[in-house]
């Protein structure tokens, strides 16, 4: 083929090394806009696995990379004035510069022509070429003249950095500093990559950045200010912009590009102009140069040319949004890190390491086992300070008013639509106490509600009757008695969501007889084809208020040890709090405030009759999943604080099912974010719930503090011994107790785990 590369960058020479590996026959142009040694930025950072990726595609510019790597295994990380170093990471670093002569050398050595300061406007100027590579960057003009076919979706950051260089040593570990200045906290990137020079990269906020007014600051009286605000680590030496680039060493905001699609007819894209990943990570060059592997491998291996394009696409893509996601996670913790710096040093370490979620809680203990036994002999000395010895998180204890926990594993709020009349049946009791002979520290009952007229469906529990209050007694009895698990009691009322179907006969649709009118604070109907509740008046919401409180009275006799005021997922208080559904026109409603004034007023007259020494917590929808229409998770951050100030003495934090529009982002920990925001920003205590399912998410959501319980539902639906199973797993069989007629069960269970033979929770 006659192929043409836009940009003599990584992605463009590597990919012309790579076709020509495989038929020498192909006629290829590299054109690059600028001269041969522009580069921008100082180093590149490559894992161990993307560097036997190169050796296994070409020795001989592999040899040449990695005899001019600078190796490090170690990460430092300075804050507060403490250089905490972990090890085991296994990074290397190349010059940029070196980077690009490397290829450059090879690619003429293989017949490959490379046209400098030669400027290709539109793809129209290379009709002639069988194929055309639009590896020409970030600022990709192959993209933007083929728009309209790829849709490059463009997301710029939040933060400024600027790349630069500095003689200053750091070929110990590749080093994060954090310092706190008179206009707001600055930080750095620093990496070796040759035997004289480190990458530096300065980052900041943009209100700290535009407090120093660095945009009106000359490029060399910017960098004097940050060669200052670094000093005590830079040894005398200097920051060197890069002058070797046409652009220097600017300020930038880093831009996240996605694109739809990657190819038309002839034309594919390569490198940032097809995808960015944040510097955090250091993998857009390793993204730029696999892609570079693939497509070339692609091109040789498939039928047709669209063919390759299409198999390039769909598998590298995958790779592409997996690091992508993983670098938008580290973006935003950079983004975000003020709210981080309060932390103590060994969990800002530990949050900072975790940011990505590319490295979990045992993966550390494979990387450095010394230095996470030290992290975890910390986390249990914050819980227990007579605590000599390293736990896993999950088995730290915790303790809220005069509730005390024997370790952090929550079994989540599940409906069971198993009651008669409100009424709880042996099949709660069988499956409440079997969860709570499970090993976990507080067992959740479903929603149960305050009145008939409160329930979501026939099936659903209530605490308005004698009997009611006989039948939850006599399950927490005998948690009580048979296992240290403590007991939470979830006290909801439906609102527009009452009168449905059982779950497995058709989730929130109307019963097809037997409807009870319902209450919202609008009348607004949950969806389509749903009764439309009335109008509460004031006297409604003093009524439903007196049975709020005649709940949490029957609750308190039940020997419940925690109450939950269900604030969450459409239900009423989640109707009066989302301006979704709350359309009213006087003191509940209109500003956050006055929506809160109603919830604010059920809790304060059930903390009134509920005892002192109790905890209550609150759940809440911190994200209605419709943009700025609803509830958002800055507006979470301020319905924390009032529920704070009200005395709620933690936040079980979920998020949705307030509204059929929303567009909830799923994943692993999906709702693990709106936790650590609330916890860190405001200080007060939270659960995190939502696709946790091991004990690593577990582990590292308690140890990086972005939550100090964390709920688990579907996993103990699956096993009511999740917790006993994952301390097996975990080695931590004196961390739990198992009911005294299952021990020799957990004996053989041990025995198997140890051997790698049983069927325990994934670590």
């Amino acid at each position: 083929m006659r192929i043409a590369c836009m940009g003599g960058g990584a992605a463009g020479l590597y990919f012309a090394i790579s076709m020509k590996l495989r038929d020498a026959s192909h006629d290829i142009t590299v054109f690059e806009r600028n001269r041969p040694d522009d580069t921008f930025g100082w180093g590149v950072v490559f894992s161990a696995e993307t560097l036997q990726i190169f050796a296994d595609n070409d020795t001989i510019s592999s040899d040449d990379i990695e005899k001019n790597f600078a190796y490090w295994d170690d990460v430092a990380v300075v804050h507060k004035g403490v250089r905490s170093v972990s090890t085991g990471h296994g990074f290397c670093g190349i010059g940029r510069m070196k980077l690009l002569n490397i290829p450059q050398e090879r690619a003429v050595s293989l017949g490959v022509k490379i046209q400098y300061e030669v400027e290709i406007t539109s793809t129209d100027e290379l009709e002639d070429y069988d194929l055309i590579v639009a590896s020409d960057g970030l600022n990709s003009k192959v993209r933007t003249q083929h728009a309209d076919v790829f849709k490059p979706n463009i997301d710029v950051g939040d933060c400024q950095f600027v790349w630069l260089g500095t003689h200053q040593r750091f070929d110990d570990a590749f080093t994060f500093i954090f310092e706190e200045t008179e206009h707001g906290w600055v930080w750095a990137h620093v990496y070796q990559f040759d035997d004289n020079t480190a990458t530096f990269i300065v980052e900041c906020t943009q209100n700290t950045w535009d407090n120093f007014g660095f945009g009106q600051m000359s490029q060399q009286k910017s960098i004097a200010v940050c060669e200052r605000l670094f000093a005590s680590h830079l040894g005398g030496h200097s920051l060197m912009t890069n002058a070797n680039h046409i652009r220097g060493s600017a300020w930038l905001q880093f831009p996240r590009v996605l694109c739809e699609k990657w190819s038309t007819d002839n034309i594919v894209l390569m490198g940032d102009a097809a995808a960015t990943a944040h510097f955090s990570i250091g993998s857009g060059t390793k993204l730029a140069m696999e892609s570079a592997i693939a497509l070339a491998e692609y091109l040789h291996s498939e039928p047709t040319m669209a063919d390759a394009f299409k198999r390039y696409e769909e598998e590298r893509r995958l790779e592409v949004l997996r690091l992508q996601s993983a670098a938008r996670n580290s973006l935003e913790w950079f983004e975000d890190v003020e709210r981080y710096l309060g932390l103590d040093p060994v969990q800002f370490n530990y949050s900072l390491l975790t940011r990505s979620q590319r490295i979990s809680h045992e993966n550390l203990r494979l990387r450095d086992k010394k230095w996470l036994e030290g992290a975890e002999q910390w986390f249990q000395k914050q819980a227990d300070p007579s605590a000599v010895k390293a736990k896993a998180p999950m088995f730290a204890p915790f303790k809220l008013r005069g509730l005390e926990l024997k370790n952090r594993v929550v079994v989540s709020p599940m409906a069971q639509y198993k009651a008669v009349d409100g009424e709880v049946t042996d099949w709660h009791f069988a499956h409440y106490v079997e969860r709570a002979k499970g090993g976990a520290g507080l067992v959740y009952t479903e929603m149960t509600c305050p009145s008939a007229d409160a329930r979501i469906t026939p099936g659903c529990p209530g605490l308005y009757a004698p009997e009611h209050e006989a039948g939850w007694k006599r399950i927490t009895d005998f948690i009580h008695a048979e296992t240290d698990a403590k007991v939470a009691i979830q006290l909801g009322h439906a609102g527009p969501k009452g009168s449905t179907n059982i779950g497995w006969e058709g989730m929130d649709a109307p019963l097809k007889s037997g409807n009870w009118d319902l209450i919202a604070p609008s009348a607004i109907a949950w969806a389509d084809g749903n009764q439309v509740p009335h109008e509460a008046t004031i006297k409604d919401m003093e009524t439903i208020c007196a049975e709020y409180v005649a709940a949490a009275e029957m609750a308190d006799r039940a020997d419940f040890d925690l109450l939950e005021l269900h604030y969450a997922h459409g239900y009423l208080m989640s109707a009066f709090i989302t301006p979704i559904t709350n359309k009213r026109t006087d003191e509940f409603g209109g500003s956050l405030a006055n929506r809160m004034r109603f919830p604010l007023m059920v809790y304060h007259a059930v903390r009134s009759v509920w005892p002192e020494d109790k905890p209550i917590s609150v759940r809440i929808s911190a994200n209605d999943w419709v943009g700025d229409s609803g509830i958002t998770p800055e507006d979470a951050v301020e319905i924390a604080r009032m529920l704070s100030d009200a005395g709620v003495d933690i936040i079980d934090v979920s998020s949705g099912q307030t509204s059929t529009d929303a567009k909830p982002v799923y994943g692993r920990m999906f709702q693990t974010p709106f936790s650590d925001r609330i916890r860190n920003e405001t200080g007060m205590k939270t659960m995190a719930v939502g696709n946790i399912y091991e004990p690593d998410h577990v582990n590292s959501i308690l140890m990086a503090g972005r939550a100090d319980l964390v709920c688990l539902a579907r996993p103990h639906l699956a096993n009511p011994y999740w917790t006993l199973h994952a301390a097996a797993a975990l080695g931590e069989t004196e961390s739990v107790n198992w009911p005294k007629p299952y021990e020799a069960g957990r004996d053989q269970l041990c025995r198997l785990a140890e051997r790698g033979e049983a069927a325990v929770v994934k670590v």
